[in-house]
């Protein structure tokens, strides 16, 4: 008889949860308008309409989120990319309308709303669970930052169910995911590339680890760089430039002063867009445009404001990333009429933009393999995953340092929250 045991993969940009059946895992997959998928999108959305009987403001979670959003046109309120802030000491509470909420009591809505649809299709998932957790939590600077990331999502946890709770670094689950099918055993190099962080272990697998239930953990570390700052790259030197940023407007008494910045700032999110739209803010834009030396670029902006585009604009700049992972070259392209901006982007332009974060990322590859004392010849196989795993420049971190014959990658979106599952057999 085998025991029914439950993973969850919760990310900055997605999450996935899982149900091991010995060893089937069957993950839970979420209707929206698109249809079906098998990961959560780790956002909140509060529309100033939707009220419980109670009067209080209710969340939306998930991709349903997403297509209320889009619905809404931007009204209300949207949240995202809580795991990046869970070691941030300086986020606490944020006001949503009239109520502020706590940074758990956010988590815990988005929760609360994972484990509801997850159930409708996977039946009850009980009150014990394994939870993966980055090597080193974004903005986590000492061990007690650590603490406080695991404390706030494990109170989170608990809030919708999960009292029994056990984490585990995310290469390690996708150790497991690779496992599965390996008929001999391995030492492996496991990189799992999320949206906010990137994390590394060297461990051993395969069917004698398997079958003792312990697998040999020589090694972890990570970086709190991923996706998303390789997309905020693109959007500062592609898409910011075609909005007015380095562009100057005439001041009072016919001073020239470049547009500020700090406008732009608010693209390296998109969600970020709707902050803009305060009177304040638009009417500042507005003058802006008034006395702008390339004016169709501020009208540009102010067409993005007002038609609440942020989110859109980004699925455009993902394209563009996606798409030099198979070419040298592409076309960035956005078109909402009347505007419509393109520009093309070379592979080499980009790998120059993420130049730094690569660069961290060769360091704590580099940081690991020296902690552990194993040389790169030494590691039989590097298995990698998630969607950054793709990019080239990325990519050729590994194929420098082991060998492009050693390189084996899949799972991109699953591999994570497949892993979870079958690790809680050994909790």
């Amino acid at each position: 008889m085998t025991t029914r045991t439950v993973g969850l993969d919760f990310g900055t940009t997605n999450s996935a949860i899982g149900v091991a059946d010995g060893d089937k895992v069957t993950l839970a997959r979420f209707s929206h308008k698109g249809g079906l998928t098998d990961t959560f999108r780790s956002v909140l959305y509060f529309h100033p309409d939707n009220r419980d009987k109670h009067g209080r403001y209710e969340a939306i979670a998930g991709p349903r989120a997403i297509d209320r959003y889009l619905e809404a046109e931007g009204r209300g309120r949207l949240i995202q990319s809580l795991k990046s802030y869970l070691a941030d000491r300086s986020f606490q509470a944020t006001s949503i309308f009239t109520r502020t909420h706590t940074i758990v009591d956010l988590l815990a809505l988005l929760l609360a709303d994972l484990r509801t649809r997850a159930e409708e299709e996977l039946g009850p998932l009980g009150s014990r669970i394994v939870v993966g957790r980055p090597v080193h939590f974004a903005h986590a600077s000492a061990p007690d930052d650590e603490e406080l990331a695991v404390d706030r999502l494990r109170e989170a946890l608990a809030r919708v169910g999960w009292t029994d709770v056990v984490f585990e670094y995310e290469p390690v689950a996708a150790a497991y995911y690779y496992e599965a099918e390996l008929d001999h055993d391995q030492r492996v190099f496991v990189a799992d590339f999320g949206g906010g962080t990137s994390d590394f272990s060297l461990i051993e697998v395969g069917p004698s680890h398997r079958k003792s239930s312990k697998r040999t953990i020589l090694g972890s570390d990570g970086v709190g760089i991923a996706g998303d700052a390789l997309d905020a790259k693109v959007l500062h030197n592609v898409v910011a430039p075609m909005l007015g940023l380095g562009s100057t407007y005439r001041a009072m008494f016919g001073r020239e002063l470049e547009v500020p910045v700090w406008i732009y700032a608010k693209l390296r999110r998109w969600h970020h867009l709707s902050f803009l739209k305060t009177k304040k803010n638009l009417d500042l834009i507005e003058e802006i445009a008034s006395q702008a030396d390339e004016p169709e670029k501020i009208e540009a902006l102010q067409h993005i404001l007002e038609y609440d585009l942020g989110y859109h604009l980004y699925r455009a700049v993902e394209r563009a990333k996606v798409a030099l992972s198979a070419s040298d070259s592409t076309k960035f392209e956005f078109a909402d009429p009347p505007l419509q901006i393109a520009s093309a982007i070379t592979r080499p332009q980009f790998e120059g933009w993420i130049a730094e974060e690569t660069t961290a990322m060769e360091e704590c590859v580099d940081r690991l393999l020296a902690s552990t004392g194993i040389d790169a010849k030494d590691v039989d196989q590097v298995f990698m995953t998630g969607g950054t795993s793709f990019v080239p420049a990325v990519r050729r971190i590994f194929d420098e340092r082991f060998g492009a014959e050693k390189i084996r990658a899949g799972g991109e979106m699953i591999s994570v929250a497949t892993g979870l599952a079958l690790r809680s057999h050994d909790v």
